[in-house]
């Protein structure tokens, strides 16, 4: 490819409206161009990006046995309306209807679609396993769309779906898919990690994350510097403190804390640590009638210590909260505390409420909590002598560093993490809510045991840039760059030797199979090395008459702070080192 005949359109300075490195880096870069709030044009040298993160995900999909289709991004309701997700995905499905008012999606993912498939041509346990992926544009209309290409509404992922007999056969494509996105990531030459993560709404337990390591990452990831373990913060575990309840030391008093409606204030003020006070957090669940109107509520207290933070998928796995939950209203605290949230605890309330104590707050003794009266504070509880025991002890916060692993290998530590890749084990929810079956060794009709793995094929180019980039602009891997050599000539129309020699290298290179760009414009070479820099092509070679003269022909790495000679006969075979080749 020669840069007279690409489109190379970079840019001084971002736009106002990007946020984050990656958006800023790739619209300066002429990677993308925003068309409306959260949906971009792919331009040539972002399309390129993409492309080869597909390619690499096609290759690794099919050696894994799965088979590429290509399922609509328009799609009828009624097949959503059978697993009830028109209704339950809200807002973020976008909704339109045909000439003929019948109602359509454009697809978030394709689950509904996949099992329709199955349920039509599946027939016979003989015919499975099977596995059916596609690399397709997704759309969901995110409330608030920011980062770029990071929460974009319209996206290109690739899904993938397992169909088997049995829970073992699953959990066997479930291993086979998370093989094959090792090698996938592993060849995108990115640091990652596979976490352990909830399965959330979807069920199950298998599910593992997929996440691109950077500082700008909206994930933490939890992981053993001393072991293999690894998990999101939502799956870790705060495992049980050792040792047992001290014994009471303190009597019970109630202190003024004027203006104090925070732990970290309240601790402040009394001259003692943080970790001695206990936070109350006040939730509500409902019951509701067949029209979905709530007939009953109950108001829960949560408690956790002062420096620690509820986590609210654990929480929600709890006995009475798997319906659901919601922090209750200012009206409810009332009725129930006695004063507005600030100042809440479990001692002396107006009405009863069900109390949930965090594993760290269970073994606490002479403990400081809310009075349920505004600016003030009791000091010196305990368990048993000033309050019953909580009616429910569970894991209800966020590790922290230093924490134990759960595997019993050493303490966690955090990082920051970008999730590009979701795998986990569907079970039957799909086939049993589709009514989707097939015919087991005694012609009986049996669900399909399913899995799901999805990469963010728009994402990862943007993960990728927020991990590797400088203050000139991008650092790509090279299995990912637009370009794998950039050739910059000096005076390329102005002097013949030039030409020749870097016509002649171009020539090399493109035998040799390196995706090599020639950037024969009549531009300034500071414009043009600026350009590459921003562009973050891997590896530029110079060619100019002076280093000719020597027979030489100048290397510089996209991260090497300074360039270096090579033979002009050299450097082939020095670029294909370079690229494993």
């Amino acid at each position: 490819m020669r840069a007279s005949q690409f489109f190379i359109a970079t840019l001084k300075e971002a736009p106002s409206d990007a946020e984050v490195v990656s958006h800023k880096l790739m619209m300066r870069a002429g990677m993308i161009k925003r068309l409306s709030a959260g949906v971009y044009t792919y331009m040539p040298m972002g399309l390129r990006v993409i492309n080869k993160v597909a390619a690499i995900v096609r290759e690794e999909m099919n050696r894994a046995g799965a088979i590429e289709l290509s399922m609509p991004v328009v799609q009828p309701a009624d097949l959503w309306q059978e697993t009830g997700r028109f209704e339950k995905m809200g807002p973020e499905m976008l909704r339109i209807k045909d000439r003929h008012d019948r109602d359509f999606v454009l697809q978030p993912t394709s689950e509904e679609v996949v099992t329709d498939i199955a349920r039509q041509d599946f027939k016979s346990y003989k015919q499975l396993p099977k596995n059916l992926y596609q690399i397709q544009t997704k759309f969901r209309d995110e409330r608030r769309p920011r980062f770029g290409l990071m929460r974009g509404r319209e996206f290109v992922m690739k899904d993938a779906y397992s169909f088997d007999r049995d829970p073992a056969a699953a959990q066997a494509s479930y291993q086979t898919m998370a093989k094959a996105y090792r090698a996938a990531f592993d060849r995108f030459g990115l640091r990652y990690r596979a976490v352990a993560a909830d399965s959330g709404a979807i069920g199950g337990d298998l599910s593992e994350e997929f996440q691109v390591i950077a500082a700008t990452g909206e994930d933490a990831i939890i992981y053993c510097p001393t072991s293999d373990y690894a998990a999101n913060i939502e799956k870790a575990e705060a495992l049980a403190p050792q040792g047992t309840r001290p014994a009471a030391s303190q009597p019970l008093a109630k202190v003024p804390t004027p203006g104090k409606s925070v732990c970290a204030d309240v601790a402040q003020l009394l001259q003692v640590p943080l970790a001695t006070t206990v936070k109350s957090l006040v939730l509500a669940t409902d019951e509701v009638d067949e029209h979905g109107a709530i007939v009953k509520s109950q108001v829960w207290l949560l408690m956790l210590r002062g420096d620690h933070d509820m986590n609210e998928v654990k929480v929600g796995k709890l006995p009475g909260f798997e319906k659901g939950f919601r922090f209750a209203t200012e009206a409810e605290v009332v009725e129930h505390f006695g004063t507005k949230p600030g100042y809440l605890g479990p001692l002396n309330l107006k009405q009863p409420v069900r109390i949930v104590a965090d594993r760290e707050v269970a073994i606490m003794a002479d403990w400081i909590c809310g009075a349920n009266e505004a600016d003030f504070h009791i000091t010196g509880v305990n368990w048993g002598r000033d309050l019953p025991e909580p009616e429910l002890v569970a894991d209800l916060r966020n590790v922290v560093e230093g924490d134990s692993s759960p595997d019993g290998k050493g303490v966690l530590a955090i990082e920051r993490g970008i999730e590009i890749g979701h795998i986990f084990y569907l079970g039957t929810k799909y086939s049993k809510a589709m009514n989707a079956t097939f015919l087991d060794e005694g012609g009986k009709p049996q669900f399909f045991e399913m899995g799901c793995y999805g990469i963010g094929i728009t994402r990862l180019p943007a993960a990728a840039i927020e991990q590797n980039h400088d203050d000139k602009g991008i650092i790509w891997p090279a299995a990912i760059a637009p370009f794998e050599v950039v050739i910059v000539p000096m005076g390329y129309a102005k002097s013949a030797d030039v030409k020749a020699a870097t016509d002649k290298l171009y020539a090399e290179l493109q035998a040799a199979g390196v995706d090599v760009i020639l950037d024969d414009r009549d531009e300034r070479p500071g414009s043009m090395f600026a350009d590459w820099e921003l562009i973050g092509v891997p590896h530029r070679l110079v060619v100019g008459e002076r280093g000719l003269k020597e027979g030489k022909i100048e290397y510089k790495a996209r991260t090497d702070a300074e360039a270096s000679l090579l033979d002009a006969g050299a450097v082939v075979a020095h670029v294909q080192g370079l690229l494993g080749r």
